[in-house]
């Protein structure tokens, strides 16, 4: 693609997550979101192959829908509060539409299905957007909402999205399949601990965005797009090795990792509100994702790639 239009693209798209984030009438968020969507249709289908033709059709048909449905459960709010005003949704059935609206915006389980492909249809550094940038917006939203949010459905979202994202990504070969499963997974910690403590879901997003952004760079730079791949990683560099390693079990939560901080926080607090059986189960569920982490690590670190002793390194 060419650099100026590239450029503009991004742009667009960073203007698109900001509008939404800085606005306080319902509009104005439909507005970002839709240049968001709009924006990063091109960068998706820059391949011209017919999977990301597929993939850049899927992304779009659901966050179209999605924001339809945002848009249409603030218009049920306005009509019934008369208001406008983001913060003010305090109608039940429209606050249920959003929450469901913005699990589909975000991929959250059940409404995950369309995530993994748009992401492997993707180019890696397309899939860094879509697991990171493109999850600022739609979680804005649910800070500016989450008083009105409704606990048990968001709670109910987040099990789902935390179990299913590690159930599915157990079988998985293609790097950014496991990613964007991993995603799923973390998306469901935030959600569950949003209703009950909105300082906690931030850092846990803040703590999400940098170990997949590292994750992603490191995998971008080995080139490795199959578990295979990540094998041969060690040759390259085996600095990049270590790091990739640490940045996967960090991912996976492991102490003392980055990682480990924000799931111990919302075990904590969901204890503290008396949900053991959610904390339990929550817990269950994070050793599947440790599982699939795992074995990347294993493949990256702890294992020798067939190879000549002449062609110890690459460089």
């Amino acid at each position: 693609m060419n650099p100026t239009i590239y450029t503009i693209i991004l742009l667009s798209l960073a203007t698109g997550t900001i509008v939404t984030m800085t606005s306080f009438h319902w509009l104005m968020a439909w507005v970002g979101l839709e240049l968001n969507t709009l924006a990063i249709i091109p960068i998706i289908s820059t391949l011209h192959h017919p999977r990301s033709t597929e993939a850049a059709t899927k992304y779009f048909l659901t966050q179209a829908a999605a924001s339809a449905m945002i848009l249409f459960s603030s218009m049920i709010n306005a009509g019934n509060t008369g208001t406008w005003d983001i913060t003010q949704m305090s109608y039940a059935p429209s606050n249920i539409l959003l929450s469901l609206a913005l699990a589909l915006k975000l991929g959250l389980a059940p409404a995950h299905f369309w995530l993994p492909e748009v992401v492997q249809g993707s180019t890696l550094p397309t899939a860094l957007i879509i697991a990171t940038w493109q999850k600022l917006a739609p979680m804005s939203l649910i800070y500016m909402t989450m008083n009105n949010l409704p606990s048990t459905i968001l709670l109910m979202l987040g099990l789902t999205s935390s179990t299913g994202g590690g159930w599915s990504g157990l079988n998985q070969t293609q790097t950014r399949k496991i990613m964007a499963y991993s995603s799923i997974a973390h998306l469901g910690w935030m959600a569950v601990i949003a209703s009950i403590m909105s300082n906690i879901m931030i850092m846990n997003l803040l703590v999400y965005l940098m170990m997949t952004t590292a994750l992603f760079l490191s995998l971008i730079c080995s080139k490795s797009k199959t578990i295979q791949d990540t094998a041969t990683t060690w040759t390259t560099s085996p600095t990049l090795a270590i790091i990739m390693m640490l940045t996967l079990l960090s991912l996976g939560g492991l102490p003392p990792l980055t990682g480990f901080l924000p799931k111990w926080l919302v075990l904590e607090e969901l204890i503290m509100q008396n949900l053991i059986p959610m904390a339990t189960a929550m817990a269950m569920s994070a050793l599947l994702s440790l599982f699939f982490y795992l074995r990347l690590t294993y493949s990256t670190t702890l294992t020798l790639s067939p190879n000549t002793l002449q062609m110890k390194f690459k460089w």
